[in-house]
């Protein structure tokens, strides 16, 4: 099926399954004169718009079926002025975006409960992949902050509820698209940092085993 937002020129045709069984493939279409062409870089299509440099952003590399695509994470803090403090999310699951908020404010001391906060995947894209946790509660802390991530970083790691970055999936090619995309340093769960090996040239790899670590790098 497609899905996509109806304020970009992309459609995401996602296969949930096929005559085998399950699978989980995506395809990235553009419309023009022609009809629906296809997307041969989505990663270029997503950062595409991107600022640097500015508090709030974040880069974490996607996995859409066996695709990696670098998605750009948005987060907005702000004081909240209407009573109850409001969560916003697009692209990402409410509930997972509440947990991640609660470790923020209990394991990094960062107070959440009484402002507003909006987090935005860039581009329409819609993830269900915890490896998206670190990207997503750096962003945050971000803005929070007042702090800009260095741009040349990619964030990869789940964040469980004692603030501990765990491992993920398919982690060597989600970093050989980073470095593609000239991205030249990444944060990964230090968990994983023997499975990796060897690494693409000119990417350095910084593992961490706790939100706390990644926040003394980046911040």
């Amino acid at each position: 099926y497609l899905e996509g937002d109806g304020r970009y020129d992309h459609r995401i045709l996602r296969c949930v399954k096929n005559r085998f069984g399950a699978t989980n493939e995506v395809g990235i279409f553009m419309m023009d004169e022609k009809g629906l062409m296809e997307v041969s870089n989505p990663s270029e299509l997503f950062l595409g718009e991107r600022s640097t440099n500015v508090a709030g952003t974040a880069i974490y590399p996607s996995l859409e079926g066996t695709r990696p695509i670098l998605v750009e994470v948005q987060a907005l803090v702000s004081t909240a002025n209407f009573g109850t403090p409001q969560r916003n999310v697009n692209g990402f699951d409410y509930r997972r975006l509440s947990m991640l908020l609660a470790v923020l404010e209990k394991r990094m001391k960062i107070i959440i409960g009484t402002r507003d906060v909006f987090v935005n995947l860039v581009g329409g894209l819609k993830v269900n992949d915890p490896a998206a946790d670190l990207g997503i509660v750096s962003a945050v802390a971000s803005s929070a902050l007042e702090k800009a991530i260095p741009p040349d970083f990619v964030l990869i790691g789940e964040v469980g509820l004692t603030g501990e970055v765990r491992s993920v999936g398919q982690l060597k090619k989600r970093l050989k698209e980073a470095k593609a995309l000239g991205f030249t340093q990444a944060l990964i769960p230090h968990s994983s940092k023997q499975s990796i090996k060897p690494l693409p040239k000119g990417l350095t790899v910084k593992p961490v085993a706790t939100v706390q670590e990644a926040f003394n790098i980046l911040f």
